[in-house]
């Protein structure tokens, strides 16, 4: 962050400052509202939380170094402490103020990416094609609501060329708020799906709250938006920015052809104008060529060399931990690890590339878990799952969890398949399954919703120790 006043910063938070405190030292840390992540000379802010609240720890945050704790009540600390009304709004107005100062000191540009899927393999992406070319920030990891996007967004300083901030939404508003906080040159539109539709009441509202990325974007901004979603093309009749495409559509002004995927990649031809240029990616799945063509699409709006864009990506060895993930583990097994979320729709995308990847003489093995948080579409889009594994011919599927139990059920009542479904209540079950049975030849997808825990399992399956791994 850059450096401020203690008393800077209690006037932009709208904040009272310890009497007797010098309100004019200065602090230039990270911000953090995790007191384990405080190192010395970071802001500790101090939020309320669903489960606990973080004034509980800045006595930790303090012990750790912390030079500045934001609270919304008062502390005893042996460090400056701000009292505000609103943490989270503290937070925001803190982050509106760090931004709008870079940008008017240096030469920011901020690129705002949302969508139900692909915002962090599309932002992990473009840190590789702009963090080569000059300091860029961008969030390890999914920092994209209300309290990780604005903490992302105050990595930055007077240095900074580029800021790429995911903005994710779990209901309507969310993305209007940061969207008002990054103030965007660019603003990207990757897919409209049923991820979290339960907690926004139906696709249409999805829609709505994904739209707020680019209703507020400055005249002389950019949305890029994907032309194979109708859902997500219809938002150019709600922006003022300049609307730019890209996708599959023969339209799109930055597309792809000649898609093929297999077990270590995915492979297309760029379209550009006249330009035609080969890409292979090491990320696997054809559905992250549309992550690409965004990247892509945003290097094309920075006035990027194209070609060093391409091979900035193909670089990229994984889409994130836990998201598409090969690991070849000693059993001679593939195992493609994808189970840090999951939607409807990166299921069906997950399950298509299993099926794309196999050889002649593969065995394909899904371990399927839980979708969560989608409401009274549930049962619906599980069973939906279940039939699709028939349909794509996978060779053995195993259902993890109560929750999911309505993908082997439908599964089982495809009366043309001649392949196995087995229900077991927890990974451990599912892991003695197949630990003897998996052997060169066999390719396995693991995918889940996070809260199923099915991503240990795949590491577990893959060989990878998962001691010390991050929930």
């Amino acid at each position: 962050m850059i450096r401020l006043s203690l008393a800077d910063i209690a006037q932009i938070v709208g904040g009272r400052l310890d009497a007797g405190t010098d309100q004019n030292a200065t602090v230039d840390g990270p911000v953090h509202t995790d007191s384990r992540l405080v190192v010395p000379g970071a802001i500790f802010f101090a939020l309320p939380g669903a489960v606990t609240d973080g004034a509980l720890f800045a006595e930790a945050a303090v012990a750790a170094g912390a030079a500045l704790v934001i609270a919304e009540r008062e502390l005893e600390l042996d460090a400056p402490v701000i009292v505000v009304p609103d943490g989270v709004a503290a937070l925001a107005a803190l982050a509106t103020d760090i931004v709008a100062r870079v940008r008017a000191g240096g030469t920011l540009s901020v690129v705002a990416i949302t969508g139900s899927n692909g915002k962090t393999t599309t932002k992990n992406l473009l840190r590789a094609i702009l963090g080569g070319l000059a300091p860029t920030v961008a969030p390890q990891g999914s920092f994209n609501n209300h309290v990780g996007a604005p903490i992302s967004m105050l990595g930055i300083d007077y240095d900074t060329r580029y800021l790429v901030v995911e903005m994710g939404a779990n209901h309507a508003g969310e993305i209007a708020r940061l969207v008002a906080i990054a103030n965007p040159d660019i603003g990207v539109v990757l897919k409209v799906g049923l991820a979290h539709v339960g907690e926004f009441g139906g696709i249409d509202a999805v829609q709505r709250a994904k739209s707020e990325m680019v209703t507020d974007l400055r005249a002389d901004a950019v949305a890029l938006l994907n032309a194979d979603d109708d859902r997500v093309a219809a938002m150019a009749g709600v922006t003022a920015a300049t609307v730019r495409w890209f996708g599959l559509s023969a339209t799109a002004d930055v597309r792809a052809e000649d898609i093929e995927a297999t077990s270590t990649g995915t492979r297309f031809t760029l379209v550009v104008g006249d330009l035609r240029m080969p890409v292979r990616l090491r990320i696997l799945g054809e559905h992250h060529v549309q992550n690409a063509l965004a990247a892509l699409s945003v290097a094309r709006e920075l006035g990027l060399d194209l070609a060093a864009a391409v091979a900035a990506i193909e670089a990229v060895a994984r889409a994130e931990r836990w998201r598409m993930e090969l690991l070849l583990p000693p059993s001679g097994a593939i195992v493609i690890n994808d189970a840090y979320n999951a939607s409807p729709d990166s299921m069906a995308a997950a399950l298509k590339t299993l099926a794309q990847v196999r050889g002649e003489n593969d065995r394909t093995i899904a371990v399927l878990g839980e979708m969560a948080e989608l409401g009274e579409y549930s049962d619906e889009e599980h069973d939906r799952i279940g039939r699709l594994v028939v349909r794509l011919n996978i060779r053995k599927l195993i259902v993890v969890g109560h929750a999911a139990r309505h993908i082997h059920n439908a599964a089982g009542l495809e009366g043309s398949w001649d392949g196995e479904s087995v229900f077991v209540e927890t990974p451990d079950e599912a892991y003695d399954l197949l630990r003897e049975d998996l052997g060169t030849g066999d390719i396995v997808l693991v995918k889940s919703s996070k809260s199923a825990n099915l991503r240990f399992l795949g590491d577990r399956l893959g060989g990878v120790s998962t001691v010390g791994s991050a929930a």
